[in-house]
């Protein structure tokens, strides 16, 4: 059965459809089955996946659907025996799409960018999860090269009790140009630091699956 890993955040612009395909893309060039779930109306990874299609052999194998509704729960149980993770990107709402999502998850991952309103936003998402007993780890996304409020935003989350992953991803622009392309930074960019960042995410995740 697939791991669950459903990125969720109620704040609008937090970089978790761009959180969603690098993680996807670098769990599938590291060997695993991956499926990639778009249940977000604004439909970026559907046009990321779109743009994929023209890339041919330099974009690796990912299963996509575009669930909505209760399409979702039945989409989410087929890909669970069929591959080994599957991402889901889910609206900035706390609606039926984003409920279902979570509850489905093995593991809630909450993108933060390093910034108050980002904190402050958080807690509708670990409410949700928590009402569901879902399991919440935090991810520093677009962090500056320099500046204390990273430092700040990690120790307010511990002070909350939210696990925060180890690895931190950087304000780095080729995230958002692997994207435009339909593709993942470690295929565009393979050698980059953001390249180098997003693997380590991915293998810290892998290492949750019991």
């Amino acid at each position: 059965m697939a791991f669950v890993v459903t990125v969720a955040q109620q704040k609008g612009g937090a970089g978790k459809s761009t959180l969603a395909a690098n993680l996807a893309v670098a769990l599938a060039q590291a060997g695993h089955r991956v499926a990639l779930l778009d249940t977000d109306p604004q439909a970026s990874l559907g046009h990321w996946h779109m743009a994929r299609q023209k890339q041919g052999e330099k974009a690796a194998r990912l299963s996509f659907d575009s669930p909505s509704g209760w399409r979702t729960p039945g989409a989410l149980d087929r890909l669970r025996r069929e591959t080994d993770f599957v991402i889901v990107d889910t609206p900035p709402h706390a609606e039926t799409d984003t409920r279902l999502s979570i509850r489905a998850a093995d593991l809630v991952l909450l993108p933060m960018q390093p910034s108050p309103a980002d904190f402050w936003a958080s807690d509708a998402t670990l409410k949700l999860a928590a009402a569901e007993g879902r399991y919440v780890a935090a991810v520093l996304n677009r962090v500056p090269p320099q500046g204390r409020l990273k430092d700040s935003i990690a120790a307010a989350l511990v002070e909350k009790g939210v696990t925060l992953m180890a690895q931190t991803l950087g304000n780095r622009v080729q995230f958002a140009t692997a994207f435009l392309d339909g593709l993942g930074v470690t295929e565009a960019a393979p050698k980059s630091p953001a390249a180098a960042e997003i693997r380590a995410l991915a293998g810290e995740i892998a290492r949750l699956v019991r």
